[in-house]
């Protein structure tokens, strides 16, 4: 079982490549490598928005979140990531399309001067670091149970991977992959969720089996409590609005109308299928463990 496993993640990470060389036939311009040329399907560039945060580091960490915390402990991802691509496509979207710029900062030096671009720059670089390093800290730690990879040496073999398809194919790679990537999580997602709850005894005893508070959407009545559930909301509900993978995928979008729907669409998307690793989560630990309980349900 374990040989298959691998045998399909070499044979996935092929395919991966494979997208990349096939994208950079169509990467003619600068244009071409940074926005696919302004011309994204709505399915597409709502992948591409869905895929900005959705993978390994949020099926496992939100879902681990989800059974030590409850509901409560997810409130950034997904419910903070959904806010924020709805609200882009609420606000943002239309008015960044119209822009017609590359980037997000060079929407800095259109407002105010060059000088302003490079420091936004040079201040949004470094805020990538943590996020893209919990990506590939979660695939290597995949690739490590399956085969017993040195976590430092598969965290150096994923980058070099996407390192590969991103540079030889551009943002026409990364939003082909994604939607890839979209297909094959939604359908191995669903599969595991429906074997998971039938063998937990369907989704009325996983939540009967829940613990006082499991499911508490709202903190408790205090300043601190309050403070902690605002700060979940806005991180990336609002910190996120001004980055540039977000307005990337918006304005490789093919037209203003599809940038606002792409936006609306992959918010929907993310906070559905962002529910289904936590189910898998939680009724995973009441079939394997026996232990229901949380180690906290508060703040």
């Amino acid at each position: 079982m374990q040989q298959q496993l691998l045998f399909f993640i070499g044979l996935y990470l092929l395919i991966t490549l494979a997208i990349g060389y096939w994208a950079s036939r169509k990467v003619k311009t600068t244009r071409d490598f940074v926005v696919a040329g302004r011309q994204l399907p709505l399915f597409v560039a709502a992948s591409g928005l869905f895929g900005t945060w959705f993978g390994s580091e949020t099926i496992m960490g939100a879902s681990a979140e989800f059974v030590e915390h409850g509901l409560i402990g997810v409130i950034e991802d997904p419910f903070g990531a959904a806010l924020c691509l709805v609200l882009v496509g609420a606000f943002f979207a239309r008015p960044l399309y119209r822009l017609n710029i590359l980037t997000f900062n060079d929407f800095y030096r259109m407002r105010f001067d060059r000088k302003t671009e490079v420091i936004s720059a040079l201040f949004m670089i470094p805020s990538y670091f943590g996020w893209i390093a919990a990506q590939l800290v979660a695939l290597a730690t995949v690739l490590h149970v399956l085969s017993g990879v040195p976590i430092v040496v598969g965290i150096i073999f994923c980058a070099v991977v996407v390192l590969i398809y991103t540079f030889i194919g551009g943002m026409w790679a990364v939003s082909i992959t994604d939607t890839v990537q979209t297909v094959m999580i939604l359908f191995g997602l669903l599969v595991l969720t429906i074997k998971i709850v039938h063998d937990a005894g369907g989704l009325t005893t996983m939540v009967e089996e829940a613990p006082d508070g499991f499911f508490r959407f709202f903190p408790a009545p205090t300043f601190k409590d309050w403070i902690h559930y605002f700060a979940a909301w806005v991180t990336i509900g609002l910190g996120s609005i001004p980055q540039q993978d977000i307005f990337q995928r918006v304005t490789a979008a093919k037209s203003e109308k599809t940038a606002v729907r792409a936006s609306y669409l992959s918010g929907l998307m993310y906070l559905s299928i962002g529910f289904l690793p936590l189910i898998i989560a939680w009724g995973g630990k009441m079939i394997y463990s026996g232990d229901i309980s949380p180690t906290d349900t508060q703040w």
